[in-house]
């Protein structure tokens, strides 16, 4: 069994920040990676950022130089630091992570309940 919890959405103005946080939890063997995904409504799902177990991050050109994903030593929580935010950024984020849990040969895919980010004056 394994979780995903997000939170730190909420509702910001145009300018603002939020942090996100995604802590994964369970029987889990290894995280080859951790993500953050975003839908709007009436949109589809999107990547927003990534990072990878060795360090490497990868981001929607929409979000570079104003979206930060880090993790924690431990490499179970990722964290997603919005800056300049703007009303383009509304929508759900989802949490992501590819991992392995105990007693399995494979990876899948794990995904979090989604937190709302609404960005607005």
């Amino acid at each position: 069994q394994v979780q995903l919890v997000e939170s730190g959405g909420g509702l910001v103005q145009p300018g603002g920040s939020l942090r996100l946080s995604c802590a994964a939890s369970g029987s889990i063997l290894s995280i080859s990676a951790m993500g953050w995904y975003r839908q709007a409504p009436g949109k589809q799902r999107e990547l927003v950022a990534t990072i990878t177990s060795g360090g490497s991050t990868n981001y929607a050109d929409s979000v570079r130089g104003r979206l930060t994903i880090s993790r924690d030593n431990a490499k179970t929580t990722v964290y997603l630091q919005m800056n300049s935010l703007k009303p383009e950024d509304t929508a759900v984020y989802y949490c992501n992570a590819i991992l392995r849990v105990t007693g399995s040969r494979y990876e899948h895919d794990y995904w979090g309940q989604g937190t709302q980010v609404t960005v607005s004056s």
